[in-house]
């Protein structure tokens, strides 16, 4: 079948930048090409250079549809709107759509529904392998913990970050709510602010910190009387967050339509 032609949506961004990179040094992929927005100061610049690696003779491209016609795969990580018209364009072009972006509306999301009906779409809020794990444990651990043990999920990320709770923190809120056979929405604690009262029993609680570069810290607390159980993960690059949308891509390709995770991947 030969290598996995992979194109990078935002291809000019943190993540972009280091997905091209991850593309050059992945066995069994080969760069197709890098689009990103036509006000970005990253079109027409080489996607070697881009990678900090040397000139490859391939530029960044404006057009999405274009990428999608020379992939087998393309890997985004943009915003909510743009990762909207690519899952059509995905559709369209019945090529394989890794998303990594987070912050999606129900509305996004649907689109991201509506493509899987024609082409294989995965989608993870985070695509570390070790939080993918982790959703699993607390899925487990809040099955086996009654409501006795409170759950609070905290979460850190980067001052550049705009969304919160994270995308993971979310996933994790869901796999707490799936353990406890409840609905997130009706459980959920995004804020506290003030006198707020005590406590309400079986609610999932979230808190939100933002500063400096931290790439992703997320901690799943179970708090009853006289112990505290912490499931957590730290993430000290963005390089983990490449690897596993690579693993992602190369295990999606030939994949029937349909939509995927990555505990499909880690087969969970």
């Amino acid at each position: 079948m030969g290598d996995a032609r992979i194109g990078i949506l935002g291809c000019g961004g943190r993540m972009g930048r280091q997905l091209l990179a991850g593309v050059l040094d992945t066995p069994g992929a080969r760069l197709a090409g890098g689009s990103e927005r036509p006000d970005s100061a990253a079109v027409g610049q080489d996607l070697g250079v881009l990678a900090g690696r040397d000139a490859l003779g391939l530029s960044a491209i404006e057009d999405p549809a274009a990428l999608f016609a020379a992939s087998d795969l393309v890997i985004d990580f943009t915003l909510p709107t743009a990762t909207a018209l690519h899952a059509a364009l995905a559709a369209e072009h019945r090529t394989a759509l890794v998303v990594g972006t987070t912050g999606l509306l129900e509305e996004q999301l649907a689109e991201l529904e509506r493509a899987a009906q024609e082409v294989a779409v995965l989608r993870a809020a985070n695509m570390s392998l070790g939080v993918n794990l982790l959703i699993e444990l607390v899925t487990q651990a809040a099955a086996k913990l009654d409501e006795a043990y409170d759950i609070e999920i905290v979460e850190m990320h980067h001052r550049h970050k705009v969304d919160a709770p994270s995308g993971t923190a979310l996933e994790l809120g869901e796999a707490a709510a799936a353990g406890r056979n409840v609905d997130l929405d009706d459980s959920g604690v995004r804020v506290r602010d003030g006198h707020t009262g005590p406590r309400r029993a079986g609610t999932i609680g979230f808190a939100t910190l933002r500063g400096g570069d931290v790439a992703g810290d997320h901690t799943v607390i179970f708090a009853t009387e006289g112990e505290r159980l912490e499931l957590g993960h730290r993430a000290s690059s963005r390089q983990v967050f490449v690897q596993g949308a690579l693993k992602a891509a190369l295990w999606l390709r030939g994949k029937p339509a349909g939509l995927y995770s990555m505990r499909d991947v880690l087969g969970l």
